[in-house]
């Protein structure tokens, strides 16, 4: 199916394109070298260079007129140029790249193809133009997995002010000025265009965020899914690429069933939004960013996006596009680590925490996904999450599988009840209807619990993503229910945002309550893996790579103590006031203390256990390049390379990116 939708998408390219090659073809043959004495062409003496009109359409709206020949590519003929791959690809870029960055690349281009003339010499354009055309739009070339073209190298074919350049961009900026001068002045605000996007679509809006905001964002990978496509996630932070100590890390899943797309809307145009608002100044945004580091997954399931898309909104299928393209439902496929602790409930001091996964977990069919998700979890110290989904609405919080196998409907709580419930009602309670009385909107049986629910308690199911971060990492997820309708329509995607927009953002200054702090030693090094625990709550939260840690706990008086293997137990006493504004801080200095071989306080499980992901290797394929037959990398063509094969040109193999 992707392939057919590549092939319908490009068919207004292929079309220009031989347009194109049949023009050259119409030009009387150059003379060749040897042609000449062979009879089949009439060498002309070359002529000195002077300033012409232009004349090729795509570069007739330049703010000049004249032109010369050989240009900067040392192309010497109106023909050259128009058979010249480089003149093809401005031809085509803004079908490429879906409109983006047009058409200023095409300019861009068009000064080195046609450069401009002044007393029949040519003039370079300027590098300050060229550097940041390719500052805003190197996302939209790594969107479609192309390199940036050679002719467009600004130390190459730019020049600097000094050696008397242009700007090429000069008259398309005079145009929009003039645009602008037209609007009213207005307060600045930030602009989503709310439509739906395909995932080739989505992928090039968030690295275009993520380029306008190199600051404060960037974009990478945790994995593909079965299909081979990327699983991106976007990051915003103060110190994008790296955890900076004491600040929290939050993160949003949507898009975990393929046909549930709302949520993977919310969070492109929340991407957008957290962007335009902290360059625009919004402190709240500003606060938020500076404190906290945001992790967005805007699709845990592209493979079952496109299915759904397929159909359609007026469709809204309940199972079409719901699980992979491996018919895997991701919210089935975690290991089941709360039977586990439900089966041992009754051991003497066995924690609900850090649950190793059994080795035969590996053995059942793992999705990519998952796999994908598992990792990510593991290598970041989330403390909050938030997984989007549809077809009720209310927010649902762990456990989600029923403390007795044989109840459908059955409250089941975690050790940390009091700090789910908080958690579910900041989403809920900002949210414009979900925790309303009205009896008659959609989720009208969780009106009388304020819109939230215990999962259990609602309907049961194992290997859910929420338990698995529960029981497996520090990290407390919610999941929650948008809607009745799954996929609506494209004029409701506006209203879902105004109503979920405000939620948004106070789940995740949610983070910023209980405790934090650091877990160190006497000479003030961090002890990684430190457990702190909280008297009369059964589950523990272990410090990070540098020793800190957060622990979320509702208002109260509460009893905080630090242990290691090898140090003394440190115990405090923490009282949080019901209106504190940041998480308290609350630091532990442990004195070291030998023990007898075997006889740590360190949980009942080995933490080598623990560590134990993968140990067959089985799924490690997920993260590794594929090979050929004698062991090379495999580069398939990306989907565009036809375009110019089909064209008769050499083949630019100068736009193929080295991965």
């Amino acid at each position: 199916m992707t392939k057919m939708m590549k092939t319908t998408k490009t068919s207004s390219v292929l079309l220009a394109l031989s347009a194109l090659a049949a023009l050259a073809r119409s030009d009387p043959p150059r003379c060749e070298p040897g042609d000449e004495l062979l009879g089949r062409c009439r060498a002309t003496a070359r002529e000195k260079p002077k300033c012409t009109d232009i004349v090729l359409g795509y570069c007739d709206d330049m703010s000049y007129s004249k032109t010369v020949l050989p240009n900067l590519l040392d192309q010497r003929s109106r023909e050259e140029v128009e058979m010249g791959t480089e003149y093809l690809l401005l031809s085509v870029l803004h079908s490429l790249l879906n409109g983006e960055c047009s058409p200023d690349l095409r300019m861009l281009g068009c000064s080195v193809v046609v450069p401009r003339c002044e007393r029949d010499r040519p003039v370079k354009p300027c590098r300050t133009t060229c550097e940041d055309v390719r500052r805003s739009c190197a996302h939209a070339f790594e969107g479609i997995s192309m390199a940036w073209p050679y002719f467009l190298d600004c130390d190459r074919f730019f020049v600097s002010d000094e050696e008397g350049c242009y700007d090429p961009l000069e008259g398309l900026r005079a145009r929009q000025e003039v645009a602008l001068a037209s609007i009213s002045p207005e307060e600045p605000s930030t602009i989503i265009q709310f439509i739906y996007h395909s995932n080739a679509q989505m992928i090039n809006m968030l690295k275009k965020t993520a380029a306008q905001c190199s600051h404060i964002s960037q974009t990478y990978s945790i994995g593909r899914s079965f299909e081979g496509k990327d699983l991106l996630v976007i990051e915003f932070s103060d110190n994008p690429g790296q955890h900076d100590l004491l600040e929290p890390e939050v993160k949003y899943v949507a898009n975990m069933h393929g046909n549930e797309v709302l949520g993977r809307q919310l969070l492109i145009y929340l991407a957008q939004y957290l962007c335009s608002e902290y360059q625009l100044g919004n402190e709240r945004i500003q606060s938020l960013i500076n404190s906290t580091r945001i992790h967005i997954l805007t699709s845990m399931n592209p493979d079952g996006y496109e299915l759904a898309a397929a159909e359609g909104p007026t469709f809204n299928g309940w199972t079409s596009g719901r699980a992979n393209a491996q018919n895997i439902d991701l919210n089935r496929n975690f290991p089941d680590l709360t039977s586990i602790v439900y089966s041992r409930r009754r051991s003497r001091r066995y924690r609900s925490d850090h649950i190793p996964i059994p080795d035969s977990y590996w053995f059942g069919k793992v999705a990519p996904e998952t796999y994908a998700v598992m990792k990510w979890i593991r290598s970041i110290p989330f403390v909050i999450s938030a997984s989007l989904h549809g077809g009720e609405l209310v927010v649902s919080y762990p456990f989600d599988l029923s403390k007795h196998p044989q109840e459908e409907k059955m409250f089941s709580p975690t050790p940390d009840e009091q700090v789910f419930k908080l958690l579910a009602r900041t989403y809920a309670d900002a949210h414009a209807s979900m925790a309303d009385n009205d009896t008659d909107r959609c989720g009208a049986f969780f009106s009388s619990k304020g819109g939230i629910i215990n999962g259990a308690q609602w309907y049961s199911f194992p290997g859910g993503m929420s338990d698995f971060n529960y029981l497996h990492t520090n990290c407390f997820e919610i999941t929650v229910e948008l809607g009745c309708d799954k996929f609506p329509a494209e004029e409701e995607l506006y209203i879902e945002w105004q109503r979920n927009k405000e939620s948004l953002l106070s789940f995740m200054e949610s983070v910023h309550r209980g405790i934090k702090g650091i877990v160190k030693d006497k000479h003030g090094k961090g002890i990684k893996g430190a457990r702190v625990s909280v008297r009369g709550i059964w589950h523990d939260i272990t410090a990070a790579e540098d020793g800190d840690y957060w622990r979320l706990l509702a208002p109260g008086i509460h009893i905080v103590s630090a242990h290691a293997p090898g140090y003394r137990r440190l115990t405090k006493k923490v009282r949080l006031p019901a209106r504190m504004q940041q998480a308290g801080r609350v630091d532990f200095v442990l004195e070291e203390e030998l023990q007898e071989p075997g006889m740590e306080d360190f949980g009942p499980q080995m933490m080598d256990t623990y560590e134990r992901f993968d140990p067959y290797n089985q799924f490690e394929r997920y993260t590794l390049t594929e090979l050929g037959q004698n062991g090379e990398e495999r580069h398939e063509k990306p989907w565009w390379w036809s375009y110019f094969i089909q064209a008769g040109n050499a083949a630019p193999t100068w736009l193929l990116r080295n991965e």
